[in-house]
């Protein structure tokens, strides 16, 4: 099998784990870290799914392995964490991306299932990766964690409530861990997607298919005129990851076509 790093890129020779890999903008990071030469470890909840996803890479040639993780369980975390140091040596870059969406909820409807079942996907899935990789960056004398965040954390739309909190906390810790891991050379920053071409769009619309209207009202909002996509998630990972970036830390990179200016 070929190594990915072989061909040299942007992150060549570089270690990357990435949670919610199987689909959508996880997935999308996990290809684009590939093509550009890293090592990826693709974790997700849906093992099988991350699975396909991972073994295409190797077939065309790229380092990847697809491991199963609950982002809720601390345990399933830090073992996709030693499972990458284990194969590689190191873990480079650690991209905390699974999330789940919410959809549009007043707040007196609002159960507490809903707020448990955000809260463990969206902020401590967050805060179970940095705390799993710091002491392997810290070792290895520096890193690079990203956080999949959202406009929702500086420019929330109505009727999302709980996943606006959630997105706002990944945020505040991205720009908290920025500071309190600079002297030990760990960069973290967060991307601020707009509302994206995934699985998640129904889920946030409430609508199994959104009609011609709706979807103009709603990419209306955007001043460049389209949703993201994640391709458009992916560059924005990989300028974060790699060494073009290295004065940039604590950093919410909006990638939204506008919406939040």
């Amino acid at each position: 099998m070929a190594d990915g790093t072989a061909r040299g890129g942007r992150l060549a020779g570089k270690v990357a784990v990435v949670t919610g890999a199987a689909a959508g903008f996880g997935e999308g990071i996990a290809r684009r870290f590939c093509a550009e030469g890293a090592r990826v470890l693709l974790a997700d909840l849906d093992g099988e799914n991350v699975e396909v996803v991972a073994k295409d890479l190797r077939e065309a040639g790229h380092d990847a392995i697809g491991v199963a993780t609950d982002v809720t369980v601390d345990a399933d975390v830090r073992r996709a964490v030693t499972m990458a140091v284990e194969r590689w040596g190191r873990v480079d870059v650690m991209v905390n991306n699974a999330g789940i969406a919410q959809s549009p909820t007043r707040i007196e409807d609002a159960t507490d299932e809903l707020f448990d079942t955000l809260v463990a996907v969206n902020m401590y899935g967050v805060f179970a990766g940095c705390r799993a990789v710091v002491p392997v960056m810290k070792a290895q004398g520096g890193g690079v964690i990203i956080n999949t965040a959202s406009t929702a954390a500086v420019r929330p739309r109505p009727l999302l409530n709980v996943y606006n909190a959630s997105k706002a906390f990944a945020l505040n810790l991205t720009k908290t861990l920025a500071l309190e891991l600079a002297p030990d050379r760990i960069r973290v920053n967060a991307i601020n997607p707009v509302m994206g071409e995934t699985g998640m769009l129904k889920v946030f619309t409430g609508e199994e298919e959104m009609d011609n209207d709706r979807r103009a009202a709603v990419v209306g909002t955007i001043p460049l005129g389209r949703m993201s996509t994640p391709d458009d998630i992916a560059w924005a990972a990989v300028y974060l990851a790699s060494d073009e970036s290295s004065l940039v830390t604590g950093h919410g990179l909006e990638v939204d076509g506008g919406r939040d200016v």
